[in-house]
């Protein structure tokens, strides 16, 4: 049986610290301190050409909703271009109406131009107004994941749809558990609920290299430390590569993808 771990990475340190953890999946953003933004392409190409990963890109032009208005879906259409020719293996998309069902048109028109590109639907999902509808319209797209912690702060607290839903999509398209997924997580979810695929990014908070610290000067958000980098963990990745292997009785040569 196909199990599969992505491991979500906002730089090059990260994703290459998820490939030698043996990961073999990354969704590749910018900004994952506010959820993810879409990557630069200077990323991309830098994550590329020092990895050998399947690289989904995620994008998304702000922080914030995923109601968007006419430049920003112009903004994604030009992004989802920009990627299938860079040669990107998915692109990670979601885009709602002000009352909370899935943009079908909008999201139509991605997909189309995504090509022969890998879709997954990312977590717009759990702030969608009905998650088994938009289940049924991602299937009816032609889009291959959705990315979602059933609609909760966290994958195992929303344990209960995400069993729900791998049981209504029927092989359909790929439930991928997302948020507060760790080694520990994946095996009760894999237990509970059928799951076989899962999002993580494995952080561990880094100290800046700074030694000169200019204090009382932010720069983003409010609160939070100038002198702290998120980074992808690679023992924590090769952790959760062991517990799927476990769980797959995969033999210790095997691969997960």
């Amino acid at each position: 049986m196909k199990y599969t771990l992505e491991i979500c990475t906002d730089s090059v340190a990260s994703a290459v610290a998820a490939q030698k953890g043996g990961a073999k999946r990354i969704e590749l953003c910018s900004g994952l301190v506010i959820g993810g933004l879409s990557p630069d392409p200077a990323l991309f190409k830098v994550v590329r050409a020092n990895t050998d990963l399947e690289i989904r890109t995620l994008l998304r032009p702000r922080f914030g909703d995923f109601c968007y208005d006419e430049y920003e879906f112009e903004m994604l259409k030009e992004e989802v271009q920009m990627y299938r020719e860079f040669g990107a293996d998915g692109v990670v998309i979601g885009i709602l109406r002000p009352d909370g069902t899935m943009n079908v048109e909008q999201m139509e028109e991605l997909v189309r131009i995504s090509g022969d590109m890998k879709v997954t639907m990312h977590r717009a999902f759990d702030v969608c107004k009905d998650p088994y509808e938009t289940l049924e319209q991602c299937v009816s797209l032609g889009i291959d994941t959705i990315l979602t912690s059933g609609q909760k702060d966290s994958a195992w607290n929303g344990r209960e749809m995400l069993k729900e839903l791998k049981e209504r999509a029927k092989g359909r398209i790929e439930i991928l558990a997302g948020a507060g997924i760790n080694p520990g997580v994946i095996s009760k979810l894999s237990e509970y609920a059928g799951l076989k695929t899962f999002h993580m990014s494995g952080k561990i908070v880094k100290e800046s290299r700074m030694e000169f610290r200019r204090q009382g000067v932010p720069m983003g958000m409010p609160g939070m430390s100038e002198f702290e980098i998120w980074q992808t963990d690679e023992e924590a990745v090769r952790e959760a590569v062991k517990v799927l292997k476990n769980i797959s009785g995969l033999d210790k040569r095997d691969e997960i993808v």
